[in-house]
């Protein structure tokens, strides 16, 4: 067993498979939202609003070794956005500083989207960030209150999170919906296992005295054109028809590389979408 301790706030999805992951190592995870029912087995339930910026009355007394904040907007729009990712975050550093606790690494997961390349060429951690849209620079500015946050903060970009209960590609392309196929529009992608799997592999290093940089992209080794993804998933699903109406939509194409997360020594289970996507249709059968 394990002394150490990680708080989760936005404890969903990919939080919650971190917390799996690491209660399965042993740590005391703690994670916070608003439904606590929804929590996985072991996780000690702090009920929140991230929005109210009063203490909750759940709030732990003793310091967490490791703060992760992984939410999701429940709001998609500018003012959402600033709630779940700014406010949200400036309330729990406050009541940190509230309660005179310092975890020893702050992790604040964020999203590609902070990057506006849209040609497809490669993007790493060292790419310019000059995102168009209200999501990429409402993440930015979180990064920022992270990184000024007083603790040792590292940022980790995912980009394209899939898995199971996260399937609205396939649902498109069982519907016979279509992409564009010239120029090639490139995409990104991440198993919810990986994502959390990184997450896990990022703080361990940290207890294990590792240097780590101040930003890793999340994203699996094979970056790849949508029609491409499409013309497999159709060939697996065997879908012979095509929309005359609808089309797969998306903006922008960008390969973002792992290569500073693997010199890590990460390595995904689910190292291209053929792997993922596969995994997620046995699972259904």
């Amino acid at each position: 067993m394990s002394d150490l301790s990680a708080m989760i706030v936005g404890c969903g999805d990919v939080g919650g498979r971190l917390a799996r992951q690491l209660l399965a190592k042993g740590w005391h995870v703690s994670g916070l939202r608003r439904t606590v029912s929804a929590l996985p087995e072991g996780v000690e339930a702090i009920a929140a609003d991230l929005s109210n910026p009063v203490i909750p009355q759940a709030w732990p007394l003793r310091s967490p070794d490791y703060l992760v904040y992984c939410v999701a907007a429940s709001q998609h729009d500018e003012a959402g956005y600033q709630s779940a990712y700014v406010d949200g975050l400036r309330h729990v550093l406050g009541w940190l500083a509230d309660r005179g606790q310092r975890p020893r690494r702050l992790l604040f997961v964020s999203s590609s989207s902070v990057f506006a390349q849209k040609d497809g060429q490669w993007v790493d951690e060292t790419s310019a960030t000059e995102p168009e849209g209200y999501s990429g620079k409402i993440m930015l500015q979180a990064e920022s209150l992270a990184h000024a946050s007083g603790l040792p903060a590292c940022v980790v970009r995912l980009t394209g999170i899939y898995g199971p209960g996260r399937e609205w590609l396939l649902s498109q392309v069982r519907q016979g919906y279509r992409v564009a196929v010239d120029p090639p529009l490139y995409g990104n992608r991440i198993h919810a296992e990986d994502a959390a799997g990184l997450m896990a592999h990022l703080l361990q290093a940290d207890v294990d005295g590792v240097a780590l940089q101040d930003c890793y992209i999340g994203v699996d080794d094979a970056p790849a054109p949508l029609a491409e993804v499409v013309a497999w998933l159709r060939q697996y699903l065997g879908v012979t028809h095509w929309s005359d109406e609808q089309r797969v939509r998306r903006t922008g194409s960008k390969r973002c590389s792992n290569a500073r997360a693997r010199a890590l020594g990460w390595v995904p289970a689910y190292p291209s979408y053929q792997e993922g996507y596969a995994a997620i249709l046995a699972g259904k059968r």
